[in-house]
């Protein structure tokens, strides 16, 4: 019987372990034995706490979504104009823990798996909604909300494309890169549409 009180802990090292594994193996073929392993437990105690495999896997992708969300929430009330909103989302988009190789690789497993789970493709469409609507509530008090929806739709685009980029690690691209291309397209656009820095 687990230590009272252990059952958070050890919930959270699996769910780490889960993610280290499948973006050292880039897919979601890891067994739980092997993530056990990483975790330093048995695979009967993984086994214990999710049930599954399937279980621990859909727990990693709502922990890695729930952190990114925390993430978003902290900068856009630390941010007081739309336009620092914008530069607030695309910073966190692309902090040091969701940019790291192990935790890209473990994105575009995810999004191999949305193809056949409709729990994973349920749950990125979940994320995908809540980015384009974070930008938008920003994007609209900047310009017309035809524009501000393109915009949105670009940003997110381009989000998404710099992480496809960054995981061929052949031509790797830095944090401040990544966030200074978006920077460059947000005020592109926003100068078009009469927006700029001084939204």
């Amino acid at each position: 019987m687990p230590k009272l009180g252990m059952e958070p802990l050890r919930r959270k090292a699996l769910v780490d372990a889960a993610l280290r594994a499948i973006g050292h193996h880039g897919s979601m073929t890891v067994t739980m034995s092997q993530i056990a392993r990483e975790a330093g437990v048995s695979p009967a105690l993984a086994h214990h706490y999710f049930g599954s495999k399937e279980q621990l896997l859909t727990a990693t992708i709502r922990t890695l979504l729930g952190q990114l969300r925390r993430d978003a929430i902290t900068a856009l009330k630390a941010a007081a104009t739309p336009r620092a909103k914008l530069s607030a989302l695309i910073r966190v988009s692309f902090q040091a823990d969701q940019f790291a190789p192990q935790t890209i690789a473990a994105w575009l497993a995810f999004y191999v798996e949305a193809q056949r789970s409709e729990e994973v493709r349920r749950l990125l469409v979940i994320y995908a909604r809540r980015l384009r609507s974070n930008l938008l509530a920003s994007l609209v008090r900047l310009c017309p909300a035809d524009d501000a929806l393109r915009i949105a739709e670009g940003a997110a685009a381009m989000i998404d494309g710099l992480y496809i980029r960054q995981s061929l690690r052949s031509a790797p691209i830095t944090i401040s890169a990544s966030i200074d291309l978006c920077e460059d397209y947000l005020e592109g656009q926003l100068r078009v549409c009469g927006g700029g820095k001084n939204g």
